[in-house]
């Protein structure tokens, strides 16, 4: 294996590793909130952030946030984890250069992208749009890797 795919690995790896995380501080932000009053704290970081109270993201978030009850908080903090642990796995097997790494990371990337989609079709934005743009190009590329190091050896 080359030098350059080593580190193309690697940095597949950190990306899967940061998603993890992310996830992880996710899981955590919203399990706190679970015995509160989630109006009250958007309203809270609404001041905090000094957001005008008429902005209309801020109406609609408090909106949605009055029919969210503490086992849908919980569904989500838990959702979060989930998919947190996947991503470590990914990136573990990934870093240790394992071909079930480069599997895996196909196989759940492969089955995510149709959710990415909905969501860009849903509400489009740029972050989104690279984040499923980097995700087909790391699919492609472990798909090509692993088809060249099966006809190798």
């Amino acid at each position: 294996m080359k030098s350059s795919d080593d580190q193309l690995i690697r940095l597949i790896a950190i990306f899967k590793f940061l998603k993890a995380g992310l996830l992880i501080a996710l899981g955590i932000g919203v399990l706190k909130l679970v015995h509160k009053d989630l109006a009250s704290v958007i309203e809270h970081w609404g001041d905090a952030l000094r957001l005008d109270p008429a902005n209309r993201f801020l109406d609609a978030a408090l909106e949605k946030a009055v029919n969210v009850s503490p086992a849908q908080i919980k569904k989500l903090g838990l959702g979060s984890f989930i998919y947190a642990g996947l991503f470590l796995a990914e990136g573990t097997g990934l870093w240790m250069r394992k071909r079930w790494g480069e599997l895996l990371t196909v196989v759940i990337t492969t089955s995510l992208i149709p959710f990415e989609v909905y969501e860009i079709c849903r509400h489009s934005s740029y972050v989104k749009l690279a984040v499923l743009a980097l995700n087909i190009g790391i699919v492609a590329y472990l798909i090509y890797r692993l088809r060249t190091q099966r006809s190798r050896g």
